[in-house]
């Protein structure tokens, strides 16, 4: 075994166990104090500095810049999911009711383990790598809080990941455009007039009046978005009523709304609110809608997409074109403000994203890191080249 592989073997058994500890220790979007704390700790260690950006938890750890130059952004959450753990892993979580069944102890190992061999490589860096630690993805909420600390500023591309079940360990999925759906929520509220259960003229049922209306939404889809393009609608809870003989006044149901395109997102959104009102207004009900906004659509740079994949090739991974997922990623809201890819990466896991016995193959944890640190140093490589040859087009009086 040569010493670089020796080094390799070592690195490798250092993400696992980083892995396996933050698995056993999971905690909830912006509850993750030790894990900030943990993920601190393997940083300082290396030597590698760390922000003040007011984050009460996550942090933005940088690496490089000594000179100048561009700026680049790898991105990893770090919450986890109020999910009762099944996989009877030795590992597994320690922490009733919490788990992580998304895989950002994945991710976030990955970003560390890129971390540690961008820091080898520092002083050859043209820029900075800044690397996010993101709290609170699962509620769509970390993004901003990221974004509001100041931690994009002056950065120029930006690059996520998430961990995908269904691809085999050594595969990436780039595609650019649309990967990710935007994510909004509803909740509607019925009101009629209650009653006896057997005198039901005497009164308005709310609950007859929700089930035409929850009927009715699907056809919004059906007949209001053209079959090129996609739309989900989901009612997913239903709550009303207190006894078998008495219809209640009111009943409460929400559900989701997922797309691809902001004018499907917009039109979408217009025809629930008018059938919701119309069919419990021909059923003598009244109703309300209350929307809970969700992150937009990821939609990946096309250039930086085509980098990511000539990436993925020269590290010997396979790069193909994934399916979209119509799941939500609040990474979207970075890609509001700058350039940015997001990629899925293989582990082949038993089961998909938020199911009790989901897992991911750690042989997939070098080689993911390993991809991190190459595409940022590739992306400051391609960065600081467009900028030299602009300055000096600039210089030669031509305009660019």
């Amino acid at each position: 075994m040569t010493a670089q592989q020796s080094k390799h073997l070592e690195l490798e058994q250092q993400l696992i166990e980083s892995r396996r500890h933050l698995h056993q220790h999971p905690e909830l979007s912006n509850e993750e104090f030790e894990t900030t704390a943990y993920i601190r700790s393997q940083l300082e260690a290396a030597g590698i500095r760390i922000g003040e950006y007011g984050l009460q938890t996550g942090l933005i750890a940088e690496i490089g810049g000594a000179n100048g130059g561009p700026i680049v952004a790898l991105r990893a959450d770090i919450d986890a999911l109020p999910i009762q753990e099944a996989t009877g892993l030795p590992y597994a979580s320690t922490v009733d009711g919490k788990m992580h069944a998304c895989g950002h102890d994945f991710h976030t190992v990955s970003a560390i383990g890129a971390a540690l061999l961008l820091k080898e490589r520092e002083a050859s860096l043209p820029g900075a790598v800044r690397i996010i630690f993101q709290p609170a993805e699962e509620k769509a909420t970390g993004a901003r809080q990221v974004i509001e600390s100041g931690a994009l500023n002056d950065v120029q591309a930006i690059f996520g990941l998430h961990n995908k079940p269904d691809l085999p360990v050594g595969t990436v999925g780039i595609k650019e455009g649309p990967l990710m759906a935007a994510a909004d929520g509803f909740l509607v509220e019925v009101t009629g007039l209650g009653t006896h259960a057997a005198v039901p003229e005497a009164g308005i049922d709310p609950v007859i009046a929700s089930a035409h209306i929850i009927t009715a939404l699907q056809t919004i889809v059906s007949r209001n978005v053209s079959p090129l393009d996609s739309a989900v609608i989901s009612v997913t809870r239903l709550n009303t009523g207190t006894s078998w003989n008495v219809i209640p006044d009111k009943a409460i149901f929400d559900g989701t709304l997922r797309t691809y395109e902001e004018e499907v997102r917009v039109r979408v959104k217009e025809r629930l609110q008018e059938v919701v009102h119309g069919v419990a207004a021909a059923l003598g009900a009244k109703a309300s809608v209350r929307w809970i906004l969700g992150p937009p659509a990821v939609r990946n740079d096309a250039e930086f997409a085509s980098l990511a994949r000539s990436v993925a090739e020269r590290a010997g991974l396979t790069a193909v074109a994934p399916k979209p997922s119509l799941a939500g990623e609040d990474f979207a809201f970075y890609q509001r403000h700058v350039p940015g890819v997001f990629v899925f990466v293989g582990t082949s896991g038993p089961q998909e994203w938020h199911h009790p016995a989901f897992d991911v193959d750690e042989s997939a944890l070098l080689p993911t890191a390993t991809y991190l640190a190459e595409l940022a140093a590739s992306a400051l490589q391609q960065l600081h080249a467009d900028g030299e040859s602009q300055a000096a087009a600039a210089a030669d009086g031509v305009s660019v």
